[in-house]
């Protein structure tokens, strides 16, 4: 492997921070010894992994449970002709699912050999370990450059491609040799050998020799692939590099980490929001999180920049400001309405005591009974189990605050009192049409009874070869035509920067929440002059209204339609619908002015990521508005409805 480039002399926030401790020849006194850097104890620490089990006896006992079923079944298999799908017809899930399934499975079996200390285990262990190094390619095959760069549909094993999966597997097998090293030296000598030459192969010489990688954000664009594979080659370096040799490339390494992340919380906005949305917090945001924290852990605290940069502080706070009520949340961009997969919330709690956010760390305590999960992956299921301030904390009421209003991406959250789901929350979002995972939803709207979306926000399908491609917009979940937003002249929002909201203006007081935007920048149609929308919470009403008033050339095109997707079942009747939301939340009444059309759009759902959340269809309220220049529609509990609710 050759020397490391020029190193990143990028300076933002954690530059301020750290000063000349950022460097190398710095950071290669600082940091404490491979064996130690990571805070989690070996399992031969009997007396720490037995408290483990004892502290959290339903995740301890579930994952034994699992692991032990596994031990029945053949090792799942990632196969080449489908790593080859997704060239030939956009599939990328198969493959990644196999590749998973073996990556779960090791994480089971590692956290059982921890937590019985038995040593049957470790064989099974070795089996998964060494599955790993005979892997071809820890890409995730979506990612991979393979084919633009050597005309393969199948990784180019001597030009590795440092992504998410690639990071993910030397990040696991880094935690699993922290966790086993002693009982695979006694039992598999030369195994943890092997393990370091796949990573310098596959994950080191790639990251310090090719630093053209586009997650490092050279450009300036900067996502949560930034943090979460820098998060995961932390890890690696911390942890594998650890030859007689490696002190300076060790830290190396690590100086070109710290320099990667300091440009992702550089393009933190000051209120912490995520573009990206809640989702993707988890995978962004929080990996950053996880990633200072080591840091300081593995520099004694020498380097701890978490208090010390406000948009660190503020993002700490996101999840609990996207709330809507009981596991939902507010799901604009890629995301969904009421997650599935599991959250690392020992990650949120330390965040937030660390920074002093009471509201962030009730949040995490709401969820401290939730069970660890391995699809967490190895190193935040370990820590999990074994921080004993989070083992020790009850749960506690999940915070949920009336007002938000996060101005770096125009998102306003309101609800009828703080404290409570129950009543109508309204979230009302301006922005972009450019934002990371964007949808095309400037002027969007999502209205929950009770915590529950009524008027929603369909979110994310399963993702394919299409999702991140040129024809992304092709894809009906990521059109306007499917949002909460107006059809202008039948035409449809465009993507792109320029597409935004414009005279954004905001009220938050006792009486409403209100978010008023113009509109005419979101669409490429010439015929259309001002579109001026409002969307207003009236706390004393009990009611959100929305008021569209609008100017179009003589000339403009038929095909203005105000669009409203909707969950739940739906009833029509003569400027009403009537509305039975999910989760048995409280009926809702949506009116509208006598004599404009209406019709209702039936969309099945047959992706499962989709109807796990919003059941077998959304329903589609279309109304012509014709040649009307105005129209204001009010959404309130409906008394008509039996049931009438809390």
């Amino acid at each position: 492997m050759s020397a490391p480039h020029a190193p990143d002399d990028f300076a933002g926030p954690l530059a301020d921070v750290f000063g000349d401790r950022r460097h190398a020849a710095a950071l290669a006194r600082l940091l404490v010894s491979p064996d130690a850097a990571l805070p989690v104890p070996p399992a031969v620490e009997r007396a720490v992994w037995d408290r483990a089990g004892a502290h959290d006896r339903a995740s301890a006992a579930g994952l034994l449970s699992r692991a032990r079923a596994d031990l029945a079944e053949p090792w799942p298999q990632p196969l080449a002709h489908d790593a080859a799908r997704v060239h030939r017809d956009g599939d990328r899930a198969t493959w990644e699912k196999a590749a998973f399934a073996r990556q779960h499975r090791l994480t089971r079996l590692a956290v059982a050999a921890a937590l019985t200390g038995e040593a049957a285990w470790i064989d099974e262990v070795a089996d998964g370990v060494q599955l790993l190094c005979e892997q071809s390619s820890w890409c995730w095959p979506a990612h991979d450059d393979t084919f633009s760069r050597h005309g393969a549909v199948l990784a180019t094993v001597t030009d590795p491609y440092l992504d998410l999966g690639a990071g993910e597997v030397a990040a696991q097998l880094a935690w699993l040799d922290q966790l086993l090293g002693t009982p695979l030296d006694e039992h598999y000598p030369g195994l943890r050998t092997r393990i370091r030459h796949e990573v310098r192969t596959r994950i080191i010489a790639p990251f310090v020799n090719r630093r053209d990688w586009h997650w490092i954000g050279l450009d300036g664009h900067v996502h949560n692939w930034n943090p979460w594979i820098h998060a995961n080659v932390l890890v690696t370096a911390l942890r594998l590099l650890d030859g007689a040799d490696d002190g300076m490339l060790r830290a190396e390494v690590i100086a070109l980490v710290i320099a990667g992340l300091d440009r992702y919380v550089a393009a933190l906005p000051a209120d912490g929001a995520v573009d990206e949305g809640y989702s993707y917090w988890w995978a962004g945001a929080a990996r950053a999180l996880e990633a200072l924290d080591l840091l300081a852990h593995a520099t004694d605290g020498a380097l701890d920049a978490l208090p010390a940069v406000p948009a660190l502080r503020e993002t700490v706070a996101f999840p609990h400001r996207c709330q809507l009520g009981d596991g939902w949340v507010v799901d604009i961009a890629d995301g969904q309405a009421r997650p599935s997969e599991p959250q690392p919330w020992d990650t949120l709690f330390r965040a937030a005591r660390r920074v002093g956010d009471s509201e962030a760390e009730a949040f995490a305590r709401a969820h401290r009974d939730v069970r660890v999960s391995e699809a967490l992956g190895l190193g935040r299921t370990l820590r999990a189990l074994t921080d004993g301030a989070w083992l020790a904390a009850s749960p506690t009421p999940s915070p949920l605050p009336r007002d938000v209003w996060l101005p770096s991406t125009q998102v306003l959250l309101t609800r009828e009192n703080g404290g409570s789901p129950f009543g109508l929350t309204l979230v009302a979002k301006g922005g972009h049409n450019d934002e990371n995972h964007n949808h095309n939803d400037v002027g969007e709207l999502i209205v929950c009874s009770d915590g529950v979306p009524v008027l929603v926000d369909a979110g994310r399908p399963t993702y394919t070869a299409t999702t991140f491609g040129s024809d992304r917009y092709d894809i009906w979940t990521m059109q306007s035509t499917w949002h909460n937003v107006p059809q202008v002249a039948g035409t449809a929002q465009a993507a792109g920067a320029a597409f935004a909201a414009r005279d954004v203006a905001v009220r938050i007081d006792d009486a409403a929440g209100a978010l008023s935007l113009e509109l005419v920048g979101a669409y490429p149609q010439p015929a259309l002059l001002s579109w001026r929308r409002s969307m207003t919470l009236d706390r004393a009403a009990r009611r959100v209204v929305v008021d569209d008033a609008w100017e179009l050339a003589d000339d403009a095109p038929a095909g203005t339609m105000i669009r409203m997707l909707v969950a739940g079942a739906v009833r029509l009747s003569s400027g009403v619908a009537h509305i039975t939301p999910l989760a048995g939340a409280s009926p809702v009444a949506v009116r509208w002015e006598g004599g404009i059309p209406a019709r209702l759009i039936e969309r099945p759902l047959e992706d499962p990521m989709l109807s796990e959340v919003w059941g077998e269809a959304l329903t589609m309220i279309e109304l012509d508005v014709g040649d009307r220049r105005a129209v204001s529609v009010a959404v309130e509990r409906d008394k008509t409805s039996e049931g009438e609710g809390r």
